[in-house]
């Protein structure tokens, strides 16, 4: 049995995290994050744990990617400013796949924007954020409850894919407060598949792309860990093939997994009708009221989608899940960042209509009912 507890989202957050495993934290405070560490400062050493507070953002996330490769569960929380200094760490752990999970909180921008009112203008960062080719998985809960599963999902594919996972949330959720139900265990992933031995082991061989156990430093392994694109024994190359074989490597961790994600990656209701609603984090909850005003006065269904994951895009799903829509509306607190893969992946014979907030103030039912 479990117990019901009143708790923020940036609570649910650290509360999932320690209860799926993490044993660090580094990071830096700031708002509207800071909760999620100065949980994990009160309550990581109750469990064995160890909390950092580190110098900035850049240095937290790599001391995050040291405490991993040393074999301990790790992870992170910031927003946009920090989450910007963090994008070489992260780029890092994709090449080096090293599994890790940051939270970022988000915040109006850019620079210092604004510290206490909510934004959704990360979703391309958490993608693209850092220079070259690599794979995302960035999960967006719309309440405290999902914040406190998505964490313990992401942390559970991040080990399994063996590399860093994102959780985006915003000033709306880290600080809303509900009543949960917190089990008193979770479901944590444990590698089925366990590592060669001394000998035989390869660091980045093709066993251990994902799904398997794999060395941390001190176990008496020869590791070898560098940013610079290497071989199966993780020392640096310049061969093409090599080279072709690792991008490969790591485009699959995601691409042969995409079935994981089928199922929980969205959520939808009455989707065959003309008019579609798609939103994801805390403006779902003002689409979800907007469809209700809606069908009441209007007696007819309205469509609703909402992401529950973000990346990896469901590209041809999203198509031929909207084929009879004559219009989608597209809510987001941003000037339209996931607007233009949703209009690059259904038919251009549908009408996408934009609801977009960038002053700092939530999207409410009446701006999504306004453009109906």
């Amino acid at each position: 049995m479990g117990e019901r507890r009143l708790l923020s989202g940036n609570e649910a957050v650290a509360l999932a995290a320690i209860k799926a495993g993490v044993r660090f934290f580094a990071g830096y405070p700031i708002t509207p994050s800071t909760e999620i560490a100065e949980f994990m400062a009160r309550e990581l050493p109750k469990h064995g744990g160890l909390f950092l507070q580190m110098e900035d953002e850049i240095a937290s996330v790599n001391a995050v990617i040291g405490a991993r490769a040393a074999g301990t569960k790790a992870m992170t929380a910031t927003s946009g400013p920090g989450f910007s200094l963090m994008q070489e760490g992260i780029g890092y752990a994709c090449m080096a796949e090293i599994p890790c999970l940051v939270v970022n909180v988000q915040r109006g921008g850019p620079a210092t924007g604004l510290p206490t009112k909510p934004a959704q203008g990360d979703v391309m960062q958490a993608r693209w954020g850092t220079h070259g080719d690599h794979p995302a998985v960035v999960l967006y809960p719309e309440g405290v409850e999902e914040s406190f599963y998505f964490t313990v999902k992401a942390i559970n594919l991040s080990e399994y894919l063996r590399m860093p996972v994102i959780l985006l949330t915003d000033e709306i959720v880290g600080h809303m407060r509900e009543v949960i139900d917190v089990p008193e265990e979770v479901e944590v992933y444990s590698p089925k598949r366990r590592k060669k031995s001394k000998e035989e082991y390869l660091h980045y061989g093709d066993e251990t792309n994902y799904g398997a156990e794999f060395a941390a430093f001190g176990e008496g392994y020869r590791i070898h860990i560098s940013g610079l694109t290497h071989r199966p024994d993780g020392f640096p190359t310049n061969d093409p093939e090599v080279i072709a074989w690792k991008m490969e490597r790591l485009r699959r961790k995601v691409y042969d997994n995409l079935a994981m994600f089928v199922g929980w990656d969205w959520e939808f209701s009455d989707i065959g009708s003309e008019v579609c609603l798609i939103s994801y984090g805390s403006v779902a909850r003002a689409a979800k009221e907007a469809k209700v005003i809606y069908e009441k006065e209007k007696n007819k269904p309205l469509g609703l989608l909402r992401f529950r994951v973000i990346w990896p895009f469901p590209e041809r799903r999203l198509k031929e899940l909207l084929r009879s829509a004559l219009k989608v509306v597209v809510c987001e607190m941003n000037q339209g960042q996931l607007q233009g893969e949703i209009e690059r992946a259904i038919s251009p014979d549908i009408q996408v209509i934009p609801v977009n907030r960038v002053d700092g103030e939530m999207i409410t039912p009446e701006d999504i009912l306004s453009v109906l």
